[in-house]
Protein backbone atom coordinates (compact mmCIF):
# COMPACT_ATOMS: atom_id res chain seq x y z
CA UNK A 1 0.00 0.00 0.00
CA UNK A 2 1.32 3.78 -1.04
CA UNK A 3 2.41 5.42 2.29
CA UNK A 4 3.04 9.59 2.47
CA UNK A 5 4.34 11.10 5.01
CA UNK A 6 3.10 14.93 5.05
CA UNK A 7 5.67 17.28 7.03
CA UNK A 8 4.82 20.36 8.86
CA UNK A 9 5.32 22.63 11.62
CA UNK A 10 3.34 25.28 13.76
CA UNK A 11 4.53 28.23 13.22
CA UNK A 12 1.78 30.19 11.33
CA UNK A 13 -1.55 27.97 11.16
CA UNK A 14 -1.20 27.82 7.37
CA UNK A 15 0.94 25.29 7.64
CA UNK A 16 -0.91 22.68 9.82
CA UNK A 17 -4.65 23.56 7.90
CA UNK A 18 -2.89 22.87 4.33
CA UNK A 19 -0.88 19.19 6.35
CA UNK A 20 -4.31 18.09 7.99
CA UNK A 21 -6.37 18.69 4.58
CA UNK A 22 -4.30 16.88 2.39
CA UNK A 23 -4.17 13.96 5.07
CA UNK A 24 -7.80 13.67 5.03
CA UNK A 25 -7.81 14.02 1.03
CA UNK A 26 -5.01 11.08 1.02
CA UNK A 27 -6.93 9.02 3.46
CA UNK A 28 -10.54 9.62 1.66
CA UNK A 29 -10.66 6.80 0.06
CA UNK A 30 -8.44 4.28 1.96
CA UNK A 31 -9.67 1.44 3.98
CA UNK A 32 -6.37 2.04 5.93
CA UNK A 33 -4.56 5.33 6.43
CA UNK A 34 -2.70 6.28 3.78
CA UNK A 35 -0.57 9.73 4.78
CA UNK A 36 0.31 10.47 8.15
CA UNK A 37 1.10 14.11 9.37
CA UNK A 38 4.20 14.79 11.19
CA UNK A 39 5.46 18.11 13.27
CA UNK A 40 9.44 16.97 13.80
CA UNK A 41 10.12 20.62 15.50
CA UNK A 42 7.40 19.46 18.38
CA UNK A 43 8.78 16.05 18.33
CA UNK A 44 11.87 16.80 18.71
CA UNK A 45 11.86 19.40 21.53
CA UNK A 46 8.16 19.93 22.57
CA UNK A 47 8.38 22.21 25.31
CA UNK A 48 11.17 24.41 23.04
CA UNK A 49 8.52 24.57 20.37
CA UNK A 50 6.21 25.54 22.75
CA UNK A 51 8.19 28.68 23.72
CA UNK A 52 10.08 29.09 19.76
CA UNK A 53 6.29 29.30 18.27
CA UNK A 54 5.28 31.72 21.24
CA UNK A 55 8.09 34.10 20.35
CA UNK A 56 7.33 33.54 16.63
CA UNK A 57 4.11 34.76 17.14
CA UNK A 58 5.10 37.48 19.47
CA UNK A 59 7.53 38.77 17.69
CA UNK A 60 5.35 38.92 14.60
CA UNK A 61 2.30 40.97 16.59
CA UNK A 62 4.35 42.99 18.54
CA UNK A 63 7.68 43.98 16.53
CA UNK A 64 6.49 43.41 12.67
CA UNK A 65 9.52 45.99 11.87
CA UNK A 66 11.85 43.54 12.95
CA UNK A 67 10.45 40.36 11.80
CA UNK A 68 10.09 42.14 8.21
CA UNK A 69 14.05 42.52 8.48
CA UNK A 70 14.35 38.92 9.18
CA UNK A 71 11.76 38.06 6.36
CA UNK A 72 14.08 39.77 3.84
CA UNK A 73 16.95 38.44 5.48
CA UNK A 74 15.91 34.88 4.88
CA UNK A 75 14.44 35.51 1.75
CA UNK A 76 17.79 37.31 0.33
CA UNK A 77 20.64 36.42 1.89
CA UNK A 78 22.82 33.18 0.16
CA UNK A 79 23.57 32.50 4.08
CA UNK A 80 20.00 32.54 5.38
CA UNK A 81 20.46 28.50 5.10
CA UNK A 82 23.72 28.07 6.97
CA UNK A 83 21.33 28.75 10.02
CA UNK A 84 19.86 24.99 9.74
CA UNK A 85 22.40 23.88 10.44
CA UNK A 86 21.56 23.80 13.89
CA UNK A 87 18.78 21.20 13.39
CA UNK A 88 21.31 18.70 12.80
CA UNK A 89 19.19 16.15 15.74
CA UNK A 90 16.14 17.39 13.96
CA UNK A 91 17.34 16.26 10.75
CA UNK A 92 18.90 12.71 12.27
CA UNK A 93 14.65 12.33 13.91
CA UNK A 94 13.40 12.65 10.55
CA UNK A 95 15.94 10.25 9.15
CA UNK A 96 14.55 7.44 11.64
CA UNK A 97 11.20 8.47 10.65
CA UNK A 98 11.46 7.86 7.39
CA UNK A 99 13.50 5.33 7.71
CA UNK A 100 10.48 3.76 9.42
CA UNK A 101 7.60 5.15 7.80
CA UNK A 102 9.27 3.77 4.19
CA UNK A 103 7.00 6.49 2.60
CA UNK A 104 6.08 5.96 -1.41
CA UNK A 105 6.16 10.38 -0.96
CA UNK A 106 7.14 13.35 1.01
CA UNK A 107 5.21 16.26 1.14
CA UNK A 108 6.00 19.17 3.41
CA UNK A 109 3.97 22.43 3.46
CA UNK A 110 7.18 24.02 5.84
CA UNK A 111 9.80 25.72 3.89
CA UNK A 112 12.34 24.31 6.33
CA UNK A 113 11.89 20.54 5.59
CA UNK A 114 13.52 20.76 1.59
CA UNK A 115 16.67 21.84 3.50
CA UNK A 116 16.80 19.15 5.60
CA UNK A 117 15.90 16.67 2.99
CA UNK A 118 18.61 17.60 0.61
CA UNK A 119 20.90 16.69 3.02
CA UNK A 120 19.48 13.28 3.68
CA UNK A 121 19.19 12.59 0.07
CA UNK A 122 22.92 13.64 -0.37
CA UNK A 123 23.78 11.23 2.46
CA UNK A 124 22.03 8.25 0.48
CA UNK A 125 18.95 8.46 3.31
CA UNK A 126 16.07 9.20 0.88
CA UNK A 127 14.92 7.75 -2.21
CA UNK A 128 11.49 8.75 -2.66
CA UNK A 129 9.94 11.76 -4.03
CA UNK A 130 9.58 14.89 -2.05
CA UNK A 131 6.71 17.48 -3.26
CA UNK A 132 6.47 21.39 -1.61
CA UNK A 133 3.45 22.87 -1.19
CA UNK A 134 3.78 26.51 -1.03
CA UNK A 135 1.21 27.97 1.75
CA UNK A 136 2.31 31.56 0.78
CA UNK A 137 1.15 33.75 -2.05
CA UNK A 138 3.08 36.32 -4.21
CA UNK A 139 5.81 37.04 -1.62
CA UNK A 140 6.92 33.67 -1.14
CA UNK A 141 10.15 33.65 0.56
CA UNK A 142 12.53 31.97 -1.54
CA UNK A 143 13.11 29.72 1.11
CA UNK A 144 10.67 27.76 -0.23
CA UNK A 145 12.34 27.23 -3.74
CA UNK A 146 15.66 27.46 -3.08
CA UNK A 147 16.06 23.97 -2.06
CA UNK A 148 15.21 21.30 -4.75
CA UNK A 149 12.01 19.14 -4.76
CA UNK A 150 9.94 17.43 -7.13
CA UNK A 151 7.45 19.43 -7.63
CA UNK A 152 5.86 22.58 -6.41
CA UNK A 153 2.20 23.08 -5.46
CA UNK A 154 1.42 26.80 -5.71
CA UNK A 155 -1.86 28.74 -4.67
CA UNK A 156 -2.16 30.76 -8.24
CA UNK A 157 -1.14 31.90 -11.23
CA UNK A 158 0.39 34.87 -10.26
CA UNK A 159 2.49 33.16 -7.53
CA UNK A 160 3.75 30.55 -10.68
CA UNK A 161 4.64 33.36 -12.63
CA UNK A 162 6.80 34.55 -9.77
CA UNK A 163 8.80 31.22 -9.07
CA UNK A 164 9.36 30.53 -12.75
CA UNK A 165 10.42 33.91 -12.93
CA UNK A 166 13.40 33.25 -9.82
CA UNK A 167 14.34 29.72 -11.54
CA UNK A 168 12.28 27.25 -10.97
CA UNK A 169 11.58 25.01 -14.51
CA UNK A 170 7.46 25.74 -15.12
CA UNK A 171 6.93 21.88 -15.68
CA UNK A 172 7.98 21.73 -11.74
CA UNK A 173 5.28 24.01 -10.59
CA UNK A 174 1.70 23.42 -10.20
CA UNK A 175 -1.24 25.96 -9.91
CA UNK A 176 -3.66 23.68 -7.42
CA UNK A 177 -4.60 26.68 -5.20
CA UNK A 178 -4.12 26.16 -0.95
CA UNK A 179 -5.27 23.09 0.76
CA UNK A 180 -8.75 23.43 2.34
CA UNK A 181 -11.03 21.27 4.69
CA UNK A 182 -12.61 19.30 1.99
CA UNK A 183 -15.92 21.23 3.80
CA UNK A 184 -15.27 23.46 1.31
CA UNK A 185 -15.60 21.18 -1.53
CA UNK A 186 -18.52 19.52 -0.24
CA UNK A 187 -20.71 22.49 1.28
CA UNK A 188 -23.74 21.61 1.83
CA UNK A 189 -26.87 23.69 0.13
CA UNK A 190 -27.84 25.12 3.61
CA UNK A 191 -24.20 26.75 3.78
CA UNK A 192 -25.02 29.93 2.24
CA UNK A 193 -25.19 33.30 3.44
CA UNK A 194 -28.99 34.68 3.24
CA UNK A 195 -29.42 37.15 0.01
CA UNK A 196 -28.24 40.33 1.30
CA UNK A 197 -30.05 42.94 -0.67
CA UNK A 198 -33.93 40.74 0.89
CA UNK A 199 -33.46 42.91 4.12
CA UNK A 200 -32.51 40.08 6.44
CA UNK A 201 -29.57 41.09 8.76
CA UNK A 202 -26.20 41.53 7.37
CA UNK A 203 -23.64 38.48 8.73
CA UNK A 204 -20.05 39.44 9.28
CA UNK A 205 -17.46 36.84 11.26
CA UNK A 206 -14.88 38.63 13.44
CA UNK A 207 -12.24 36.31 13.62
CA UNK A 208 -9.96 37.87 16.22
CA UNK A 209 -6.54 37.31 16.25
CA UNK A 210 -5.17 40.76 16.73
CA UNK A 211 -4.11 42.93 19.88
CA UNK A 212 -6.96 43.83 22.41
CA UNK A 213 -7.03 47.47 22.09
CA UNK A 214 -8.18 47.04 18.82
CA UNK A 215 -10.63 44.54 18.77
CA UNK A 216 -12.61 45.84 21.11
CA UNK A 217 -12.96 49.11 19.73
CA UNK A 218 -13.73 47.37 16.03
CA UNK A 219 -16.12 45.02 18.72
CA UNK A 220 -17.80 48.35 19.71
CA UNK A 221 -18.12 49.85 16.27
CA UNK A 222 -19.47 47.10 14.79
CA UNK A 223 -22.24 46.21 17.49
CA UNK A 224 -23.93 49.85 16.97
CA UNK A 225 -25.12 49.21 13.99
CA UNK A 226 -28.66 47.91 13.75
CA UNK A 227 -29.74 44.65 11.24
CA UNK A 228 -26.46 43.74 11.68
CA UNK A 229 -25.88 40.19 13.06
CA UNK A 230 -22.14 39.52 14.39
CA UNK A 231 -20.20 36.30 15.23
CA UNK A 232 -17.18 36.63 17.10
CA UNK A 233 -14.37 34.33 17.42
CA UNK A 234 -11.63 35.16 20.20
CA UNK A 235 -9.56 31.97 20.49
CA UNK A 236 -8.60 30.20 23.54
CA UNK A 237 -8.90 33.99 24.95
CA UNK A 238 -11.51 34.22 27.83
CA UNK A 239 -11.14 36.90 28.84
CA UNK A 240 -11.38 38.79 25.57
CA UNK A 241 -14.54 36.70 25.27
CA UNK A 242 -15.84 38.01 28.62
CA UNK A 243 -15.25 41.43 27.59
CA UNK A 244 -16.90 41.17 24.26
CA UNK A 245 -19.52 38.92 25.51
CA UNK A 246 -20.57 42.23 28.42
CA UNK A 247 -20.20 44.84 25.28
CA UNK A 248 -22.76 43.06 22.79
CA UNK A 249 -25.71 42.75 26.00
CA UNK A 250 -28.30 45.13 25.10
CA UNK A 251 -25.70 46.42 21.57
CA UNK A 252 -28.30 47.63 18.56
CA UNK A 253 -26.60 44.51 16.27
CA UNK A 254 -27.27 41.46 17.21
CA UNK A 255 -24.25 38.93 18.07
CA UNK A 256 -22.84 35.43 19.01
CA UNK A 257 -19.62 35.61 20.91
CA UNK A 258 -17.55 31.89 20.37
CA UNK A 259 -13.90 31.35 21.82
CA UNK A 260 -11.84 28.28 20.04
CA UNK A 261 -13.89 26.52 17.43
CA UNK A 262 -13.73 23.96 14.86
CA UNK A 263 -16.94 25.28 13.17
CA UNK A 264 -14.64 28.10 10.74
CA UNK A 265 -15.59 26.27 7.56
CA UNK A 266 -19.10 26.62 8.42
CA UNK A 267 -19.09 30.60 9.81
CA UNK A 268 -16.85 31.63 6.77
CA UNK A 269 -19.69 29.89 4.29
CA UNK A 270 -22.84 31.44 5.88
CA UNK A 271 -21.76 34.69 7.01
CA UNK A 272 -21.50 37.68 4.32
CA UNK A 273 -18.19 38.87 5.49
CA UNK A 274 -15.15 37.80 7.42
CA UNK A 275 -13.04 40.35 9.27
CA UNK A 276 -9.23 39.10 10.09
CA UNK A 277 -5.95 39.42 9.63
CA UNK A 278 -4.37 37.82 6.53
CA UNK A 279 -3.23 35.11 7.43
CA UNK A 280 -2.56 32.43 5.37
CA UNK A 281 -4.85 29.81 6.14
CA UNK A 282 -7.85 32.71 7.26
CA UNK A 283 -7.00 34.25 3.52
CA UNK A 284 -7.33 30.99 1.60
CA UNK A 285 -10.71 29.32 3.86
CA UNK A 286 -12.52 32.85 3.14
CA UNK A 287 -11.72 32.37 -0.60
CA UNK A 288 -12.45 28.58 -0.77
CA UNK A 289 -16.04 29.68 1.35
CA UNK A 290 -16.90 32.89 -1.24
CA UNK A 291 -16.73 34.84 2.35
CA UNK A 292 -15.38 38.02 1.31
CA UNK A 293 -12.21 38.85 3.41
CA UNK A 294 -12.07 42.41 5.25
CA UNK A 295 -8.29 42.71 6.43
CA UNK A 296 -7.47 44.63 9.53
CA UNK A 297 -3.76 43.76 10.20
CA UNK A 298 -1.41 42.22 7.98
CA UNK A 299 2.29 41.10 9.20
CA UNK A 300 5.33 41.85 6.37
CA UNK A 301 6.48 39.63 4.38
CA UNK A 302 4.18 36.96 4.04
CA UNK A 303 0.81 38.32 4.78
CA UNK A 304 1.64 40.79 1.98
CA UNK A 305 1.04 38.43 -0.52
CA UNK A 306 -2.10 36.85 1.06
CA UNK A 307 -3.63 40.19 0.98
CA UNK A 308 -2.49 41.06 -2.51
CA UNK A 309 -4.43 38.34 -3.60
CA UNK A 310 -7.28 39.56 -2.74
CA UNK A 311 -6.43 43.23 -3.79
CA UNK A 312 -6.03 41.73 -7.27
CA UNK A 313 -8.76 39.87 -7.45
CA UNK A 314 -11.28 42.42 -6.32
CA UNK A 315 -12.27 40.15 -3.77
CA UNK A 316 -11.79 42.16 -0.62
CA UNK A 317 -10.86 45.35 1.18
CA UNK A 318 -7.95 46.35 4.12
CA UNK A 319 -9.53 47.60 6.48
CA UNK A 320 -7.07 48.93 9.49
CA UNK A 321 -9.19 51.08 11.50
CA UNK A 322 -12.31 50.37 13.16
CA UNK A 323 -13.76 53.25 10.87
CA UNK A 324 -12.99 51.65 7.86
CA UNK A 325 -14.17 48.03 8.41
CA UNK A 326 -17.78 49.78 9.42
CA UNK A 327 -17.59 51.84 6.25
CA UNK A 328 -16.37 49.80 4.05
CA UNK A 329 -18.76 47.08 5.04
CA UNK A 330 -21.73 49.90 4.74
CA UNK A 331 -20.24 50.20 1.17
CA UNK A 332 -20.38 46.45 0.42
CA UNK A 333 -24.42 46.75 1.20
CA UNK A 334 -25.93 49.73 -0.14
CA UNK A 335 -27.17 49.42 -3.96
CA UNK A 336 -28.50 46.19 -3.33
CA UNK A 337 -25.40 44.99 -2.01
CA UNK A 338 -23.32 45.77 -5.41
CA UNK A 339 -19.89 45.58 -4.37
CA UNK A 340 -20.95 42.65 -1.93
CA UNK A 341 -21.85 40.96 -5.34
CA UNK A 342 -18.59 41.71 -7.38
CA UNK A 343 -16.60 40.39 -4.44
CA UNK A 344 -18.86 37.30 -4.49
CA UNK A 345 -18.17 36.31 -8.31
CA UNK A 346 -14.22 37.31 -7.91
CA UNK A 347 -14.33 34.94 -5.36
CA UNK A 348 -15.77 32.25 -7.68
CA UNK A 349 -12.78 33.19 -10.29
CA UNK A 350 -9.91 32.30 -7.07
CA UNK A 351 -11.40 30.05 -5.54
CA UNK A 352 -10.19 25.90 -5.45
CA UNK A 353 -11.77 24.77 -3.01
CA UNK A 354 -10.73 20.73 -4.21
CA UNK A 355 -6.98 21.69 -3.88
CA UNK A 356 -6.41 18.88 -1.32
CA UNK A 357 -7.67 16.36 -3.52
CA UNK A 358 -5.94 17.70 -6.83
CA UNK A 359 -2.63 17.55 -5.03
CA UNK A 360 -3.14 14.19 -3.72
CA UNK A 361 -4.08 12.86 -7.06
CA UNK A 362 -0.76 14.57 -8.98
CA UNK A 363 1.34 13.09 -5.87
CA UNK A 364 -0.35 9.36 -6.19
CA UNK A 365 0.68 9.70 -9.95
CA UNK A 366 4.29 9.28 -9.94
CA UNK A 367 4.71 7.78 -6.48
CA UNK A 368 4.54 4.56 -7.75
CA UNK A 369 6.77 4.00 -10.07
CA UNK A 370 9.78 6.82 -8.99
CA UNK A 371 13.29 6.73 -9.14
CA UNK A 372 15.52 8.35 -7.00
CA UNK A 373 17.17 11.02 -9.51
CA UNK A 374 19.87 14.06 -8.22
CA UNK A 375 17.85 17.78 -8.50
CA UNK A 376 20.38 20.60 -8.18
CA UNK A 377 19.68 23.54 -6.16
CA UNK A 378 18.30 26.83 -7.40
CA UNK A 379 19.64 29.76 -7.44
CA UNK A 380 17.62 32.88 -7.25
CA UNK A 381 17.65 35.31 -9.67
CA UNK A 382 18.72 38.55 -8.81
CA UNK A 383 18.28 41.76 -10.81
Amino acid sequence: MTKILLLTAGYGEGHNTAARALEAAFNEHSPAPVAEVVDVFALRAPQLNRLSRRAYLGLINRAPRIWAGVYRWLDRSPHAPQAFRALASHKRLLARLIAGHQPDAIVSTYPVYPWLLRELRRDGRLACPHFTVVTDALTINSLWFRAPSDGWFVTDEDSARLMHAAGVPPQKINVSGFPVARAFADRPDHWQPPEPFLGGPKRILFIINSGRPRALATARALLRCENWHITFTTGRDETLRSEIAALARGAPASSEVLGWTDRIPELLMTHHVAISKAGGATTQESISALCPLLVNQIVPGQEEGNYELLRRAGAGALTETPHAVVATLHAAFEHDARLWLQWRANLRRLARPDAARDIAKRVLRPAANYSAFPVPAITRKTA
